[in-house]
């Protein structure tokens, strides 16, 4: 079937953005929200969330563990209720976990870690894609935040690195089951943002060969208005994979 239109093709749709009590999630929602759409907060922390939205009455603050598929199922309930569709998600919430090695990460760690950036993610989607399913016109897009991780680990990132290989499995197995329902997927892997989660990356950050080195960092702004230009493609377009880093990180000569 020919896909159809985007909804939101003449002007701002609905984001659903995870995450978005800081760092990426936070640019994202709010750089959305100043180009008109009308955008879902989700994050564990409410306090957070209402920060974001910065009283704007287009966000809708919706305190929410991903790692809870009742709690998913309710966000994405809320959303239908307040807006009546969903256009994009933008899958962004994730955890660093612990400074590890494969033979050093607990499993409690492990799962841990797992249960955010891999499961959370997939339920997340899982409620975009039925939502997306069932709603006139059909379709939408999902953006999923991997990492230059997704391509090459930094040392004793075990279980951030395999999560973030996996959600490249997940983008493509979503474009696929998608295709027949106007329903496309992206990943946008970025690396060195500057957020408080990077900020150590401006001090000294371990490299392959055990040296410390302080790694060159962007505004969050400029990931932020790439996710906007992924949202606001027509669904006949499709972006499969994303890559923008600090200009001189050491990411293509990793190792």
């Amino acid at each position: 079937m020919n896909a159809p239109l985007h909804p939101h093709a003449a002007g701002a749709g609905v984001l659903v953005v995870t995450g978005a009590g800081s760092g990426i999630g936070r640019a994202v929602a709010r750089e959305l929200l100043a180009a008109g759409w009308q955008v879902a907060l989700a994050g564990r922390r409410a306090e957070a969330l209402e920060q974001t939205a910065d009283g704007d009455p287009r966000a809708l603050v919706v305190p929410t563990d991903i790692t809870v598929p009742a709690q998913v199922e309710a966000l994405f309930a809320a959303v239908i209720r307040t807006w009546g569709r969903v256009d994009v998600l933008f899958n962004n919430a994730g955890a660093f976990g612990p400074r590890a090695a494969v033979d050093e990460i607990t499993v409690d760690e492990w799962n841990d870690v797992v249960a955010v950036n891999l499961t959370g993610s997939m339920l997340c989607a899982a409620a975009a894609v039925r939502a997306m399913k069932a709603q006139t016109p059909q379709g939408g897009r999902i953006i999923n935040n991997g990492s230059v991780s997704a391509h090459a680990p930094r040392p004793s990132s075990v279980a951030y690195t395999t999560t973030k290989h996996a959600i490249t499995g997940l983008t493509k197995s979503i474009s696929l089951d998608g295709r027949g329902f106007g329903i496309t997927a992206s990943q946008i892997d970025i690396g060195n943002t500057a957020t408080e989660l990077t900020a150590g990356f401006t001090t000294g950050t371990v490299q392959a060969d055990g040296s410390t080195r302080v790694e060159p960092v962007f505004d969050v702004a400029h990931a932020a208005r790439l996710v906007r230009r992924l949202a606001e493609l027509p669904l006949e377009v499709t972006v499969d994979s994303l890559v923008v880093t600090a200009t001189g990180m050491p990411f293509t000569g990793r190792g």
